[in-house]
């Protein structure tokens, strides 16, 4: 009988409500000892398991009837080492949590996406970046993970160490094993200046290789409109603005509160979806901030919706958005979320959306409540058009086929799967789904 600490769960939803399941119950092992010992009874139990972080994925990744796993009460730094800029962390710590103990001891990650509330664990899963062309995503900054296998082996991978296994799970998808332990590579605590404005659409991508050489650029694009945000940041040793702390306060209300009324008048109302757009594009700030990098990166997001992002190759942005845009203008489409723009430098991780190639990110929301089908498919095709990789924590409905083709070393990830769990304890369908594998498990005679 397994003796860990869980608790019975009825339902549980993701962050937007779209995905719901009903495990058996929600189990929060305490150490490494323990998720073995929960590895082992699974492969007695002929049970499988998946591990939440926040449920911020807008996919099924997590959706499970059998046993959910929690690495909550598995939170904190084991170790910082200013000198060698390394800090080890437990893999269910939470960005927010990570940032502010990593800034207590004088030290910052590189870069960070603009939403803290995912636990490290699952936003290296996934894929999770921010933007800087001359930046990774967060699975660029690991140094070393430390992984229990789907047969309870503990097991560690470096660049150094079992190269392969951690080109693979550095984005994993959960798939591999239950990440512990992450050692990430650090940097000295930095000051950003931040300034966000509005521009002419035309005029923003006229400009994109001016615009790029700042630290940290990103644009959005509100529909029926023909204006941008902009939004750049780069390192300074000026002193924080002194009300740096009372504009935050004051984007929240507006970036949420308000957004959230005119929301649901467009959730109501969706015809009056292209005049709020106007609004809140009328709307944007011209602001400035300074302050320490997680104060500035990360944004709190309290209007729920349902998002899909792509990653095309970043010479091919100008054309996609315009694409998108004629596209938008044409069906006129219910939607009033601006499109996401941000930049991300190649890597050589497996199933990174950004392997082998410098990429640009494409993010497009729909409020929640709202009907996104017919809009998500119209910008998936253009996207796809351009050869987009998708988001992996983000809403597609690409085939195993067209996944083969877009990454170089799916089926050596694939082969790394099966290695790592004979048993498929950490597969679900969706997993099932994207790596084909009950019709490959046909093809090679297995029931």
């Amino acid at each position: 009988m397994l003796s860990l600490k869980s608790k019975p769960m009825q339902t549980w939803k993701n962050w937007s409500g779209h995905v719901k399941s009903s495990p058996q119950k929600l189990i929060y092992p305490q150490n490494i000892e323990e998720v073995s010992t929960l590895i082992h009874h699974c492969i007695k139990q002929k049970q499988r398991l998946r591990v939440v972080g926040s449920g911020h994925s807008f996919t099924p990744l997590v959706h499970t009837n059998q046993l959910l796993v929690s690495l909550d009460d598995m939170q904190g730094i084991v170790e910082v080492n200013q000198e060698e800029r390394w800090a080890e962390v437990w893999a269910g710590t939470k960005l927010k949590s990570l940032s502010r103990l990593l800034h207590e001891h004088g030290m910052a990650l590189e870069n960070m996406g603009d939403i803290d509330h995912q636990s490290i664990a699952g936003a290296l899963s996934t894929g999770t970046h921010g933007t800087g062309v001359h930046l990774g995503n967060l699975s660029t900054q690991i140094k070393e993970l430390t992984i229990v296998s789907g047969t309870g082996e503990v097991i560690t991978c470096s660049n150094e160490r079992n190269q392969n296994l951690f080109k693979a799970a550095s984005v994993s998808l959960g798939a591999l094993g239950i990440i512990v332990k992450v050692k990430l590579n650090v940097v000295p605590a930095y000051k950003l200046h931040c300034r966000s404005y509005k521009q002419n659409l035309s005029n923003c991508l006229d400009q994109l290789d001016h615009l790029k050489s700042n630290r940290n650029f990103e644009f959005f694009y509100y529909p029926h409109t023909k204006t941008t945000q902009i939004k750049i940041t780069n390192e300074t040793r000026k002193p924080s603005s002194s009300n740096h702390r009372l504009q935050k306060f004051k984007n929240v209300v507006l970036e949420n509160y308000v957004f959230w009324m005119l929301s649901e008048v467009s959730r109501i109302a969706p015809r009056l979806s292209k005049a709020i757009s106007k609004i809140s594009a009328s709307g944007v700030p011209n602001t400035e901030n300074i302050d320490y990098s997680p104060f500035i990166y990360t944004s709190e997001r309290l209007v729920k919706f349902y998002e899909m992002e792509y990653c095309v190759p970043e010479a091919n942005l100008k054309k996609v958005v315009e694409k998108m845009k004629n596209s938008m203008d044409q069906h006129q489409f219910a939607v009033h979320f601006p499109i996401e723009c941000r930049f991300v430098k190649k890597d050589d991780i497996w199933l990174s959306p950004s392997y082998q190639r410098n990429s640009a990110y494409i993010a497009v929301h729909m409020y929640k409540g709202m009907k996104y089908e017919a809009y998500f498919k119209e910008m998936e095709s253009i996207l796809q058009k351009y050869n987009g990789r998708p988001h992996w924590g983000k809403m597609h409905t690409l085939t195993p086929e067209s996944l083969r083709k877009l990454y170089p070393k799916w089926d050596d990830f694939g082969e790394m799967r099966k290695q790592m769990d004979p048993y498929g304890i950490f597969l679900n369908e969706y997993l099932e789904k994207i790596f084909d594998i009950n019709n490959t498990r046909k093809s090679e005679g297995i029931a």
